[in-house]
């Protein structure tokens, strides 16, 4: 297998290749690239792989500003920091989609996916629809977290969840019932596993429910303030550039 990795940290595109060569010590990285320009450049020369794992946030822009220039061909796996991408990801050759800071279980997962969907076009001349967009789509997501309080452990069922926090560099729970809980997953790493239908990621500091949003206002340089159900330490502002993204996300039932 020939793959390539756009990435613009050189740090985090050496410990992908590592990766990678760990898992399959067979796959050969024929190219590595840190821009929109490099990129568009190598794949118009003929650099077509069997695989490209693709930063979304390079130095010169949005990664997917390479599929308008040049046709790929090939499976895509997106690699970001940022969650409101996956849509695009996914209509732009996007088999998986991996949220910084990964780890080799999670670039294993999206070898596996790539496998599976390689094997299932060449068992199949027919592919079923259905099946293939399930594979393609990503999961329904976590529905509960484990939590520790009075020297008990309990399960806390993400429907009864109206927001996760950043509380003093720690992360929190706040349900509808206003009880509070810490977790010891990074918000980061919560985000990447609850179902971006249900929740989405609002700022740095928050991630909340769709049912936890009671209204939406407009708020001072083209920012969105969100107002909760339950009242929240903070303003809940949307800078104006995931905004569009936000309404969208709502519109999306």
């Amino acid at each position: 297998m020939n793959i390539i990795i756009i990435e613009d940290e050189l740090r985090t595109a050496k410990s992908l290749e590592n990766i990678i060569r760990a898992i399959k010590p067979e796959a050969k990285i024929t190219g590595q690239y840190q821009s929109i320009e490099s990129s568009v450049e190598a794949l118009s020369e003929g650099a077509q792989p069997d695989l490209v794992f693709m930063d979304v946030q390079l130095a010169d822009g949005l990664c997917f500003e390479i599929f308008k220039a040049v046709k790929v061909t090939c499976p895509v796996v997106f690699c970001t920091a940022f969650d409101e991408y996956s849509l695009e990801a996914f209509k732009n050759n996007g088999v998986d989609y991996v949220l910084k800071p990964f780890s080799k279980d999670d670039i294993k997962d999206a070898l596996r996916k790539v496998d599976e969907l390689k094997n299932f076009f060449q068992q199949k001349t027919t592919p079923d629809i259905e099946e293939l967009l399930s594979r393609l789509s990503p999961s329904g997501g976590k529905t509960s977290f484990l939590v520790f309080r009075n020297q008990k452990y309990t399960t806390v069922h993400v429907d009864n969840i109206a927001y996760f926090y950043i509380n003093f560099d720690a992360t929190s729970i706040m349900c509808f019932d206003k009880q509070k809980f810490d977790v010891t997953q990074s918000l980061d790493q919560i985000a990447a596993a609850v179902s971006s239908k249900q929740f989405f990621r609002v700022n740095r500091q928050y991630l909340v429910n769709f049912k936890a949003i009671k209204e939406v206002e407009h708020y001072f340089l083209r920012k969105l303030h969100v107002k909760l159900v339950i009242e929240t330490p903070e303003k809940l502002l949307i800078n104006k550039e995931k905004s569009r993204n936000f309404l969208t996300w709502m519109e999306d039932r």
